[in-house]
């Protein structure tokens, strides 16, 4: 017998995604492991694809419910807490390779066999060129989801969202484009390596991640625009949407500290 529900908890019904994505995620890195001894990387692969199948496929069902209108004040409440506690995890991960850096750059000793101790290389690049083309590309993309969750959360033209947004995903793909020639070039040009030295690994590990991340944000925002454009959100209601902003300005914030800290400071 149907009942009318009576709290403001979300009781969400029997899923099969939890266990396809740790299933997928077990082939995953038992396809890695094989991968990094020879083996091939066609079953880390097939892992990688239902990975990314469960998460395409949970989140979908997260937007239905929302929908629906399952997504209480309480229960947004807590996606809030539960994505503002996913990004101070990411905080932290950068502030490894903030420590490592500074580590080695404040304290550079390098231990060989015995007791000899000399200082590793520091390598200069070029912060006020494409370094700071790349930061005022990326500060601009942040702007223009501002204006978009501006224009959203105090009911603007639909159409000033969905150009915030279309703005800031072209900017992030922009940024992506000008990290990567500047990659080429340290490599192809400078002879930069990804390893063999402890700048070098901190440098490409500190950057490269953080390209990684904004990769993963224009796809969360480009995933907000097509969701704008099929009527979703409103002023009231759009945690998705400021997930997705809260995600970008700290890609933001995380490469201003690049930008000072490694390019700048470090040189």
């Amino acid at each position: 017998m149907a009942h009318e529900k009576n709290h403001d908890y979300h009781i969400v019904p029997p899923s099969i995604w939890p266990f396809l994505g740790a299933l997928s995620g077990f082939v995953m890195l038992v396809g890695a492991v094989f991968w990094m001894n020879g083996m091939g990387p066609w079953l880390f692969l097939i892992g990688f694809a239902g990975v990314l199948y469960v998460m395409f496929a949970w989140w979908a069902d997260v937007v239905a419910e929302a929908e629906a209108g399952e997504h209480t004040p309480v229960v947004r409440l807590g996606l809030r807490y539960g994505f503002l506690l996913f990004v101070i995890s990411e905080v932290m991960f950068f502030a490894a390779w903030f420590w490592s850096f500074f580590k080695h750059t404040m304290y550079p000793m390098y231990e060989y066999v015995g007791t000899e101790y000399v200082q590793p290389e520091f390598y200069q690049v070029s912060a006020f060129d494409l370094p700071l083309i790349n930061t005022l590309v990326l500060l601009c993309s942040g702007a223009a989801v501002t204006w978009a969750h501006h224009a959203l959360a105090h009911g603007g033209p639909r159409k000033d969202v969905e150009h915030g947004l279309l703005l800031g995903v072209l900017l992030g793909i922009a940024f992506l484009g000008l990290q990567s020639y500047e990659y080429y070039y340290l490599i192809a040009v400078q002879d930069w390596s990804f390893s063999g030295e402890i700048f070098f690994a901190n440098f490409f590990m500190a950057t490269g991640f953080h390209g990684v991340h904004v990769f993963i944000g224009v796809v969360f925002l480009a995933v907000c625009y097509f969701r704008t454009r099929a009527g979703h959100f409103t002023a009231e209601k759009h945690v998705g949407f400021e997930a997705a902003a809260w995600y970008w300005h700290f890609v933001d914030v995380v490469w201003l500290f690049l930008f000072f800290a490694v390019y700048i400071w470090g040189i």
